[in-house]
């Protein structure tokens, strides 16, 4: 089937063809279309750089879109580089909210806002400000940002938990409403909101910045508009998203007819472990189209690591592109050729009001690996191996010596960690998840904002999936926290390590986390670091993971230790929690490997002496830690552990 009523592909229109189809020529729409994303680009650094709240400065935890009018049915022709998982559900929230407002009710000036998950996605910190943009007395284009707050209300400071109901304790939910009017504020807007957050002070000029920035956005889209004319800028539009279209039809073209299942999971909610949860995909591919069917994925969970319906169809795509369509722009067209059955009131299509959503890549993550899953033989060398899923989110609340209230919201937990490999090449160990593009917060910054000690941020050897082409190491991270303090944790993917390999490559480790009292760890009197060796973890309180009973020492056939036990853990001053993300999948099958490759892992402590025999048969001689210069391969040896364990597998 072809990809719209326009049988001919884009590069075969004469000039002629393509004039009549988008009322400008095709250097005139690819001016339009790159400057668009140049648009948004621009409006994203004067966020990036201006603002106040660590969620937006250090995290990147937004993302800018321009979509087009409503006689254009609101399509997205341009997206930022942030946060990915919010622009794949952005071009469903401009529709969804402007309906809902009514177009005929806006005017210059004027921002709507709106948080609700059913209706824009993702969770309720996440606010989607969207001005129209008005030639004369006419709509051409929205531009959009959705920037998540530090703080919205609910029974949780900041909100990040596991541990929430239903939307009642969530926080504040915002239908479609009027935050700015004639370029002011509306006052019993603005009150609503800050009547309901904890952090108020900084979320205020996080606002300003963002009207300002719109603002911004507003004037290069008018001014491109003044220069070409409106037909040319809604040629433009079409062009942009007719092609991302195209790309994605062609990338599926490529895949073999046929039906493919994939599975992911959530380890539990925070009522009780008794429940497993699992995305369910089957896959049925036909010519250019796909369709992605959720039939006997879970019901939704009974807390909030649920996901809505536009996450889970964001998420979809996301992982298409990674997959088959890596290297075009993103717009709404990517979705033209994919159709989604998605059963309502399951854990990727969460209802209210007890369906409460606020973790949802909790739910979104294991959705993309199980798609990663599903097409892992259909792709093979384009296969990506799986990542290291679960984010495990730390979120701490406490007070300082001297009263004043403090807030650490995603720095102390496993929020960084490894990717899968791919033909390209070993994956990198520490990047934000699969639907982020996130900057790692500096810990200068951490430690300046909240009274805590980043004490280490390390790789764990031999933690990593083998393979051709290695995937990436776990993180383990320990966070000592100065005063007594308030904990959610939510480390969802610790049961089976999502960290999948492909084309032969082996499975990354699953992480997990402890709890080190100040009696265990005392960093502070004896000024030097945590053990790392296995005799430190019987002293430990687990927080969640699959572990030996007695040692607490990670092993995949001990029990799991269940992190809803302590729905908010209480610590008295300078505690450490360590985090050991789970690892990612490799790539192709390690005995091809090349001898000093592996050596080189052993020299940068990826892979242990040990490890680089078991699952490379390479044979290393020397000390890794006192004389890494001094490695060497024993040829002979390898060669005959290499030919034993090909015989073996």
């Amino acid at each position: 089937m072809s990809t719209s009523s326009n049988s001919i592909a884009l590069r075969d229109l004469d000039d002629q063809e393509f004039s009549a189809r988008y009322n400008c020529d095709r250097f005139t729409a690819t001016v339009l279309s790159n400057r668009m994303r140049y648009i948004l680009e621009h409006l994203s650094t004067r966020i990036l750089t201006n603002a106040f709240s660590p969620i937006l400065r250090d995290w990147y935890d937004f993302n800018a879109t321009i979509s087009g009018p409503p006689e254009l049915n609101y399509q997205m022709p341009a997206v930022g580089n942030s946060l990915a998982a919010f622009f794949g559900s952005m071009s469903e929230a401009v529709r969804i909210t402007i309906e809902e407002f009514g177009p005929q009710n806006l005017r210059p000036g004027d921002i709507i806002a709106a948080n609700d998950p059913y209706r824009v996605g993702t969770h309720v910190n996440d606010v989607c400000f969207i001005r129209p943009v008005f030639a004369g007395d006419r709509i051409v284009s929205f531009v959009s940002v959705k920037a998540h707050q530090l703080d919205i209300g609910g029974v949780v400071p900041g909100g990040f938990s596991a541990t929430k109901h239903n939307v009642f304790e969530n926080g504040l939910v915002l239908a479609p409403i009027l935050l700015y009017r004639d370029n002011k504020p509306v006052k019993s807007t603005f009150n609503l909101l800050f009547d309901n957050s904890r952090f108020g002070g900084i979320i205020l000029p996080d606002i300003k910045t963002i009207d300002q920035s719109l603002q911004f956005g507003e004037r290069l889209i008018l001014e491109s508009v003044e220069r070409y004319g409106i037909d040319a800028y809604f040629g433009a539009i079409r062009y942009a998203v007719d092609s991302s279209a195209e790309s994605m039809a062609a990338a599926l073209n490529k895949i073999a007819d046929g039906t493919y299942t994939g599975v992911g999971y959530i380890d539990a909610d925070a009522v009780d472990q008794s429940r497993e949860y699992e995305i369910h995909l089957t896959l049925t591919k036909v010519g250019d189209r796909l369709e992605v069917d959720f039939s006997g994925t879970s019901p939704q969970a009974r807390t909030s690591i649920n996901a809505a319906a536009l996450d889970a169809k964001s998420a979809v795509v996301m992982a298409l592109k990674f997959l088959i369509d890596p290297t075009t722009p993103y717009t709404s067209g990517a979705f033209r050729n994919i159709d989604v059955v998605l059963p309502a009131g399951t854990v990727v299509s969460a209802t209210p009001p007890d369906g409460a959503i606020f973790m949802y890549w909790e739910a979104t993550q294991p959705l993309m690996k199980a798609v990663f899953e599903a097409l892992d033989t259909a792709l093979g060398k384009n296969a990506v191996a799986g990542d290291f899923g679960s984010m495990g989110i730390h979120n701490a609340y406490g007070l300082t010596d001297t009263g004043q209230p403090w807030g650490s919201m995603a720095v102390g937990g496993g929020e960084h960690g490894p990717w899968g490999a791919t033909k390209e090449g070993d994956a990198d160990s520490y990047q934000s998840f699969y639907q982020a593009n996130g900057i790692d917060p500096a810990v200068e910054s951490i430690e300046a904002d909240n009274p805590v000690v980043i004490l280490r941020r390390e790789y764990v050897e031999d933690s990593a999936g083998s393979g051709y082409h290695r995937g990436g190491a776990a993180v383990r991270k320990d966070t000592m926290y100065l005063t007594a303090a308030e904990h959610w944790t939510t480390l969802l993917s610790t049961k089976k390590a999502p960290g999948i390999g492909v084309y032969g490559g082996g499975a990354g480790v699953a992480g997990a986390a402890w709890l080190f009292p100040d009696e265990v760890a005392r960093v502070s009197e004896r000024q030097d670091l945590i053990a790392t060796d296995d005799e430190i973890y019987a002293r430990s309180t687990p927080v969640t993971g699959v572990m030996d009973p007695e040692s607490k020492v990670l092993d995949p056939s001990g029990k799991y230790f269940y992190y809803g036990d302590n729905p908010i853990w209480q610590t008295t001053p300078n505690s450490v929690f360590r985090y050991q993300t789970c690892a990612g999948g490799g790539w192709g099958n390690p005995l091809d490997r090349e001898p000093e490759r592996v050596l080189d892992d052993v020299r940068n402590l990826y892979v242990s002496i040990a490890g680089a025999e078991r699952d490379y048969g390479v044979v290393v001689i020397g000390d890794p830690l006192h004389d890494p210069e001094g490695l060497e391969i024993d040829r002979n040896a390898t060669q005959a552990r290499r030919a034993r364990l090909r015989a073996e597998r």
